[in-house]
């Protein structure tokens, strides 16, 4: 049986992203291609939009979560490098397909078999659907490098310096790992009654400090917040992050004394990178190693 002349014929639809061959066997189907047709350049605009997989709030929020700016530096950078090296990557990997793709087409002007021409058109028309796909991402990753570039600046700003060292560095690390180590206890024990959890309990003790002076902060904290509450007021998240700050103040030195106590010592200038070297000591000058046992 034979279909009516006007529903064997193809409706092909040619869009900045897609590419459709349809047999009409359905009048309702040339509606509906027409209507893609004509959104479909302002859903490829839009779609530019989305090529990555965080958004720039998520990135500073979510990923990147170190509570010390010079730890936030460290973590930006992290992400600097990550994205530099999958724009590396995406860009030798656009290269090489874009010499297979002049093969191909080479190919196709050498081609006498119309079959074996129809084929490597299509596979042509693969190759630049894709590497159209492929700018798409490569785009985004520029967008989350210049993102992260400006995150760079902002917090180099925000803690004065122009360059940092390792240095730097390792001296804010005693008060990054006493502020996430009490962030943690504090949101660990909200959910058990006011008691910190046996995993930061340890993290206490392995920063030298006691753990029943951690347990008295976090208590005190949380009555603080309830007696703040019930006033009818609402504590904070900078609230919190004081909080947060003049503990790592108070047990500023339960690292470094809990290490010597040991036989180590947490800093030593003649083992890090962007630093003068150890000066001659024939010449009269110092030495540069930080001695920090009392």
């Amino acid at each position: 049986m034979k279909l009516p002349k006007d529903t064997t014929q193809e409706i092909a639809l040619t869009t900045p992203d897609i590419k459709i061959q349809l047999p009409q066997a359905k009048p309702e189907y040339k509606s509906m291609l027409t209507n893609i047709a004509e959104k479909a350049p302002a859903i490829a605009q839009a779609s530019s939009n989305f090529y990555k997989s965080h958004s720039q709030m998520m990135s500073v929020t979510l990923d990147v979560t170190a509570i010390t700016p010079i730890r936030s530096v460290k973590h930006s950078l992290a992400e600097i490098e990550k994205t530099k090296a999958a724009l590396q990557e995406g860009y030798f990997k656009m290269k090489k397909e874009e010499v297979k793709l002049k093969k191909l087409e080479r190919k196709l002007l050498e081609e006498h078999d119309d079959l074996e021409r129809e084929m490597l058109e299509i596979k042509i028309n693969e190759k630049q659907a894709q590497a159209a796909s492929s700018r798409g991402y490569v785009e985004a990753a520029v967008r989350k490098l210049n993102f992260f570039t400006n995150q760079y600046d902002n917090l180099m700003k925000k803690i004065g310096k122009e360059e940092l060292t390792e240095e730097d560095y390792e001296l804010e690390e005693v008060k990054y790992h006493i502020m996430t180590c009490m962030k943690q206890a504090l949101n660990a024990a909200r959910s058990r009654g006011g008691q910190i959890d046996e995993g930061n309990l340890i993290y206490v003790f392995d920063l030298g400090i006691n753990a029943a002076q951690a347990q008295a902060e976090v208590f005190a904290y949380l009555q603080w917040e309830n007696e703040i509450i019930k006033e009818g007021k609402a504590p904070e998240h900078h609230h919190t992050v004081q909080w947060l700050e003049a503990c790592a103040e108070k047990w500023a030195r339960c690292p470094s004394d809990f290490a010597n106590s040991r036989g180590f010592d947490i800093l030593d200038k003649t083992s890090l990178t962007n630093t003068p070297q150890l000066e001659d000591k024939k010449n009269g000058t110092q030495s540069s190693k930080v001695q920090t046992r009392k």
